[in-house]
């Protein structure tokens, strides 16, 4: 399974930002790391592993960016304001420097997104915000309610990045052609927030794939098994 290593200073972001990328061709997949993690996680995880076969066969080609939720969501030392408008940077890196890249390399309008955990979260929103960039978006145990991490504060920034808030009101076309799967374990710490956005979408009429499964919890092993699961059906 090919392996690179991508690093460079980020206008968007100010910073040094780097990324992995597995595979030779196939179709793109931006996979976002979990909560504080980084690049590589997925691929120490064992993530990108559950994939191989998808990879090697030139099926998919998966990029693993950075995250900065240390400088966002996650960041207490800064005003919740901040924190969002830290947030919209990262969207506005994700758009720019990978997708729009990856995007123009192979001759697509499209990428899927996936990510576990806070991935979850991340590959959603920036589906939900950007559907006419996004045919497949795979949340494993997402998350998708923000407020949380801003304690209280609330502003558009906020708003465009929750979810369960702008969803409701979103008509842009291309939403009812994506194909959404929110995957779940039944003893997972994210059960009730992937019912609440699986109402919201009913709610809308917006076709997905609502995959809980039983027995499971909130971990790695459930993703690795959710993963090659969704790949199969890109």
């Amino acid at each position: 399974m090919k392996e690179e290593h991508f690093k460079w200073y980020s206008p968007t972001l100010s910073k040094d930002i780097e990324m992995l990328v597995f595979g030779h061709a196939g179709y793109p997949v931006i996979l976002f790391p979990t909560t504080m993690g980084k690049h590589n996680e997925c691929r120490d995880m064992k993530l990108v592993e559950s994939v191989r076969w998808f990879v090697e066969q030139g099926l998919v080609q998966i990029y693993c960016p950075d995250s900065i939720n240390e400088l966002s969501w996650y960041n207490k030392t800064i005003h919740p304001a901040e924190r969002a408008k830290n947030h919209v940077w990262y969207d506005e890196f994700i758009m720019n420097e990978v997708v729009n890249k990856v995007c123009n390399d192979k001759g697509t309008n499209k990428v899927a997104v996936a990510g576990p955990s806070f991935g979850g979260y991340q590959a959603a929103n920036f589906a939900f915000r950007h559907p006419e960039r996004v045919s497949h978006m795979f949340s494993m145990s997402g998350s998708f309610d923000i407020k949380s991490f801003v304690d209280g504060y609330y502003d558009d920034n906020v708003f465009f990045n929750n979810p369960v808030d702008f969803l409701p009101g979103a008509n842009h076309p291309d939403l009812w052609n994506m194909k959404i799967v929110l995957g779940v374990g039944e003893w997972d710490i994210c059960l009730e927030a992937n019912k609440k956005l699986a109402s919201i979408l009913t709610e809308k009429n917006i076709p997905f794939w609502y995959d809980e499964h039983q027995s499971a919890k909130h971990d790695w092993p459930l993703w690795n098994k959710m993963f090659p699961h969704y790949l199969s059906k890109l």
